[in-house]
């Protein structure tokens, strides 16, 4: 069970320490623990209790009227307002619940809701990437474990791998063959596959490589293969890559194809792009590129 701290509270939830200390000593919505040293804690329970109640106080509920409620009723009335608010930050903040508690059925439940309500494409790019990328920001200042991360990466991921093979072996008439890679080193795969099911999906052909893969493998293992895209990410820091070798390599071996490029570490102000690269700053962005190359959903929109 973890234990968390005021300002990991704080944090997690954006609830103020002082606003918390407030609502302990006049509702008891939460009894922290203390330590041998008397310094309060929390504890995972806690720290979900503490997102819910946040969530039905955004949406009109007192702290008075949630204090006199079960954890059965808070849970209920949660899981209402989760079907009817728009505002995706509220989503983003019931997948931290439903992660701070490792809440297999309750993640997986509120991860079909939204692709249902919105749709696998738009679920993913407002609510399934701006979560991780909290969650990566928790991680990084230690308000979350490893094991946090890894949880809800998994479980997000399975829903890709089950989208994506419901699109194998669909082709349109006048497709395109993309190559799909993560360079040596870069680890973080889930834009990847995302990638993988929106180029699919729009009936083009792909080989995805994954993550991981050294670009002299690369060379040798499909000197032959003529894609007509090659598509690479970059989101972790990379110092030991010279960027603009490694996309003057990608151009010069594969000179029938044009490189696409996304992440973070190709925001670098002196790179030079030739005719047969692109960089696309934003998922929506590469879905827009996607569209343009699918007649039928350039004109329809999917």
């Amino acid at each position: 069970m973890g234990t968390f701290s005021i300002k990991d509270i704080e944090a997690v939830t954006g609830i103020k320490g002082h606003t918390l200390r407030i609502w302990e000593q006049r509702y008891a919505i939460v009894n922290p623990k203390r330590t041998e040293t008397n310094i309060r804690f929390y504890d995972d329970c806690d720290m979900k209790s503490l997102l819910n109640i946040k969530l039905l106080n955004e949406n009109g509920y007192k702290i008075s009227e949630i204090s006199k409620l079960s954890k059965n009723q808070i849970s209920e009335k949660v899981i209402e307002i989760t079907h009817q608010i728009s505002d995706f930050q509220g989503h983003i903040r019931s997948f931290i619940s439903a992660m701070m508690s490792f809440d297999e059925p309750g993640f997986h439940k509120l991860l079909g809701m939204y692709i249902c309500q919105f749709g696998i494409e738009e679920a993913f790019i407002k609510i399934v990437f701006p979560f991780l990328t909290q969650v990566g920001m928790l991680w990084q200042v230690g308000s979350i474990q490893p094991s946090h991360e890894h949880f809800a990466s998994n479980l997000i991921k399975q829903k890709l791998y089950v989208a994506i093979d419901s699109q194998v072996g669909k082709y349109a008439e006048h497709r395109k063959r993309f190559l799909l890679f993560l360079p040596e080193t870069e680890k973080h795969s889930m834009p990847l596959l995302f990638a993988n099911y929106i180029i699919r999906s729009r009936g083009h052909e792909v080989l995805y490589l994954g993550q991981e893969v050294p670009l002299v493998d690369l060379q040798n293992a499909f000197e032959n293969e003529n894609p007509d895209y090659i598509l690479t990410m970059m989101t972790s820091a990379q110092p030991e890559i010279d960027k603009q070798a490694f996309i003057n390599f990608l151009v010069n071996n594969w000179k029938g194809a044009k490189i696409l490029l996304t992440g973070t570490q190709f925001n670098c102000p002196n790179l030079q792009l030739c005719s047969r690269s692109l960089k696309l700053n934003s998922m929506d962005e590469f879905v827009c590129f996607i569209n343009t190359l699918s007649p039928s959903w350039a004109v329809s929109g999917g």
